[in-house]
């Protein structure tokens, strides 16, 4: 069974839809023994770093995801998953879950025709092969809306980057970590081929 983490943070039903669509049966859940028992996790989320954290220590869906991750439990963040699977976020100044060695940055822009919040269409360029992006093409649209970006301390863990002014890490992964910047689940036909490549990966990265 694939689990849909929910930690107070929206977004959640959109994601089951689209689940749905491909084929992947997902349930929502907040118990941190399934996730724990999950097959494979998905770890969505909008909103700030520090009421998430609050919310997954409360529950101890936190403990749990960590538990998972070192089990080798297949793992697709989204959005604010990604955030907090770093180690700490300049939002609300919150230490935050420390799957991927890195923090997570507001964007500073010296162009003033260009906005924060990032919101809108924006091409994804791969740095390097991944199974869950297996099939994107170079300029592939994703729908992206964050006024944050993740920066890895080992470039390696960098799996595409974007362009906002300047080039931010849009996917990242580690062994069976995978965790993009922006949402599959908005991004129309290329989102859900994402999900459908992710609802067969087996957290392996070789090959």
């Amino acid at each position: 069974m694939t689990v849909i983490v929910d930690y107070d943070a929206g977004n959640l039903r959109s994601v089951e839809r689209a689940c749905r669509e491909v084929g992947l049966d997902a349930d929502i859940t907040n118990d941190p023994g399934r996730v724990r028992g999950a097959e494979r996790i998905i770890f969505p989320g909008v909103g700030a770093a520090g009421s998430a954290m609050r919310s997954l220590a409360r529950s101890g869906v936190g403990a749990a995801l960590v538990d998972a991750f070192h089990a080798g439990t297949p793992i697709l963040g989204i959005c604010l998953g990604l955030q907090i699977s770093l180690d700490r976020s300049e939002e609300n100044d919150t230490e935050t879950l420390g799957l991927v060695s890195g923090d997570v940055r507001r964007f500073r822009l010296d162009d003033p025709s260009l906005k924060v919040p990032h919101m809108g269409w924006n091409a994804v360029n791969l740095r390097r092969p991944h199974p869950v992006l297996d099939g994107i093409q170079p300029g592939d649209e994703f729908y992206f809306v964050h006024a944050y970006r993740p920066v890895p301390a080992n470039t390696a863990d960098v799996i595409a980057e974007s362009t906002y002014e300047g080039v931010f890490c849009s996917v990242l992964g580690r062994d069976n970590y995978v965790a993009t910047q922006f949402h599959p689940e908005k991004s129309g036909r290329v989102g859900l081929r994402l999900l459908e490549r992710f609802a067969a990966w087996n957290g392996r990265v070789d090959a």
